[in-house]
């Protein structure tokens, strides 16, 4: 069975864009347009093997679901890659303390 990615972003021409590239190269994917719905489909088995996680969201911070994710059993150790446009470094420090394991900048 291939890799699992759960993406989790706001604008659904990026959404797209991913899950077309991500099929392509084998994965499956789930996606969500809010932070809310994510957490419902991070929480879903099987589990995601990865996370893309846009900061930026419409009704919970990506902060804020990277913290829900990071306190629950059942994500705390799938990986999870802030995908955002904004690129401050203090955007980032707050991003990897709440758990992200890394932080891609928007354009791609």
């Amino acid at each position: 069975m291939s890799a699992l990615v759960l993406i989790i972003e706001d604008e659904p021409d990026l959404v797209a864009m991913l899950e077309y590239n991500l099929k392509k190269e084998g994965y499956q994917t789930r996606s969500a347009l809010t932070g809310g719905d994510g957490l419902e489909l991070a929480w879903q088995e099987p589990a995601p093997d990865l996370i893309l996680l846009d900061l930026m969201l419409p009704d919970i911070s990506g902060n804020e679901v990277c913290r829900k994710l990071r306190g629950s059993a059942q994500t705390e150790n799938v990986p999870i890659l802030m995908v955002t446009a904004k690129g401050e470094e203090i955007d980032r420090i707050v991003g990897f303390e709440m758990g992200a394991d890394d932080y891609i900048i928007k354009p791609f």
